[in-house]
């Protein structure tokens, strides 16, 4: 079979839907990604899970390179998160490694899993301010140690439900930051959740292909797509107004989670 005749344009295509809208706003591949392979193309949720986390590694990767270029990621943070999430992750998959993945009960409980792990995404997109502004005064008190040591539990609670899941390391994440550094600017809160998410990724999806639930062909063809939709995503980020893709984002994580669910 000749490479030519092994790409799938629908899948070509998805991955650079996707890609352009990481490029815009850094975040949501996840998101978006695992359950337009369970929904459109029916891939079971296991390997839908471990093929994005790989697609993650390569998206994420190309996003820390470009914020790392304008010095928009605090590298004291991503260490602290990933010396919460590797070890989380770690452990996550060796307890599932035990398990059956490929059969109809682990379908069944990562489909959930995955479901309300996209409704969580969709309120942290549209109930982030309100809740910045619930807690914020608490937070600001913290001392530095406390800060430290909240980011390292945040980064064990992202490791297990990004291997489970997929999903949860853009909003979830950047919220959570957020509050812990309410004075690190926006552009460097996005940068260093993308470069933590790349360790996260990469652990969570090699551990993933150890247990075999990887779609390789898929996943080629997804990263054909993805890496020129993230250039030009990139490129048009500044011409795209920034009220536009928040709602589609939250629509499409709030639709996707109840059908996922229900």
């Amino acid at each position: 079979m000749s490479l030519l005749s092994s790409i799938d344009p629908l899948y070509v295509l998805s991955g650079f839907g996707v890609g352009f809208l990481v490029g815009q706003t850094g975040m949501g591949g996840g998101a978006l990604m695992t359950p337009i392979l369970v929904l459109l193309f029916g891939v079971h949720p296991t390997t839908a899970v471990g093929t994005d986390l790989l697609f993650a590694v390569a998206t994420k990767t190309i996003g820390t390179l470009v914020h790392s270029a304008h010095h928009t990621v605090n590298w004291g943070v991503v260490g602290r998160l990933a010396s919460g999430s590797v070890p989380a992750t770690a452990a996550t998959l060796l307890v599932i490694s035990h398990f059956d993945m490929s059969g109809a009960q682990a379908k069944g409980v990562i489909s959930h899993v995955l479901g309300v792990m996209l409704l969580l995404t969709a309120a942290a997109l549209i109930f982030r301010r309100q809740f910045l502004v619930l807690v914020d005064n608490r937070l600001e008190r913290l001392p530095p140690q406390w800060t430290a040591v909240l980011t390292v539990l945040t980064g064990m609670m992202l490791g297990v439900l990004v291997t489970i899941s997929s999903v949860g390391a853009g909003a979830i994440g950047v919220t959570a930051l957020l509050l812990l550094y309410p004075l690190l600017p926006m552009t460097t809160i996005v940068g260093s959740d993308i470069a933590h998410a790349v360790p996260l990724t990469l652990v969570a999806g090699v551990g993933h292909w150890s247990i075999g639930s990887v779609d390789w062909a898929a996943l080629a063809c997804l990263l054909m797509g993805s890496v020129p939709g993230i250039l030009l995503g990139s490129y048009a980020a500044v011409r795209v107004p920034a009220a536009v893709l928040p709602p589609i984002r939250q629509s499409v994580a709030a639709k996707t989670g109840r059908r996922l669910l229900f």
